[in-house]
């Protein structure tokens, strides 16, 4: 896989050429991450896709049931990112309506990739 480098701003990078491009566990990383960060109805190509974050997860209370609810649906996000092949574990937290991945192992095709402190 081949994925595009964000800036800090979370743009596109251009003009590095070669640079501007991460393979393999990087760009898998990087490419759940803007999976997760797409919500729902954002892109107009395809206004099913994305993470419900405002119709499912803010505001929700933090029940154990809605908790797994979220998970399942972050952990749904992660599977359907190219190159993904399994979630070896995944550890979240849901605290004062903030919810956060505290660790997440993703295999991929190409080696392991460890999210972390990616919060909503």
């Amino acid at each position: 896989m081949i994925y595009r480098k964000l800036s800090p701003t979370g743009d596109y990078t251009f003009g590095g050429n070669a640079n501007d491009f991460y393979s393999g566990t990087t760009a898998v990383a990087q490419a759940i991450y803007t999976s997760l960060r797409l919500l729902q109805g954002e892109w107009w190509e395809d206004t099913s896709r994305g993470l419900p974050l405002f119709q499912s997860i803010l505001g929700q209370p933090g029940t154990p049931e809605h908790v797994r609810a979220i998970d399942m649906l972050v952990q749904e996000t992660i599977l359907k990112v190219q190159d993904v092949v399994q979630i070896k574990s995944f550890q979240s937290s849901y605290a004062n309506r903030e919810y956060a991945i505290q660790s997440c192992i993703v295999q991929t095709k190409y080696g392991d990739v460890v999210l972390e402190g990616v919060t909503f």
